[in-house]
C-alpha cells in the first residue's frame, strides 16, 4: 500500500478495520487525467460503475485489500475518506 496517497483520516480508519477483505471504507478516489482503458477496467472491477475517462474523482466502498491495490496504481493521485454528514440543528450533531 502506498500510504503517501492516503489522507490522515483514512489512515486512522485503516487502524480500526478488523476484516481486510470486507468492503467498508467509503472513499473518494482522485485520479490523473485522462484515464486509460486499463484504469477504467480496474475501477469497474472495484464496483465503480459510473466511470468515464472525463471524470477525475470517483466514490467507492473498498476493502483494505482493494485500497492497497488501488494506491499502487500510478494514475491514482490520492484517496480520501468520505466523512459522515450531519444535518444542521439535528439532535445528533
Amino acid at each position: 500500500m502506498n500510504y503517501q496517497k492516503l489522507d490522515p483520516s483514512l489512515l486512522m480508519a485503516l487502524n480500526q478495520v478488523e476484516e481486510p477483505n470486507l468492503p467498508q471504507l467509503v472513499v473518494f478516489i482522485h485520479t490523473q487525467q485522462p484515464l486509460e482503458a486499463s484504469a477504467l477496467d480496474m475501477l469497474a472491477n472495484l464496483g465503480i460503475s459510473d466511470n468515464t475517462s472525463q471524470k477525475d474523482v470517483f466514490t467507492a466502498t473498498l476493502s483494505t485489500v482493494s485500497l492497497s491495490q488501488l494506491t499502487e496504481q500510478s494514475w491514482v493521485k490520492y484517496v480520501k475518506l468520505s466523512q459522515k454528514l450531519h444535518l444542521r440543528n439535528s439532535p445528533f450533531s
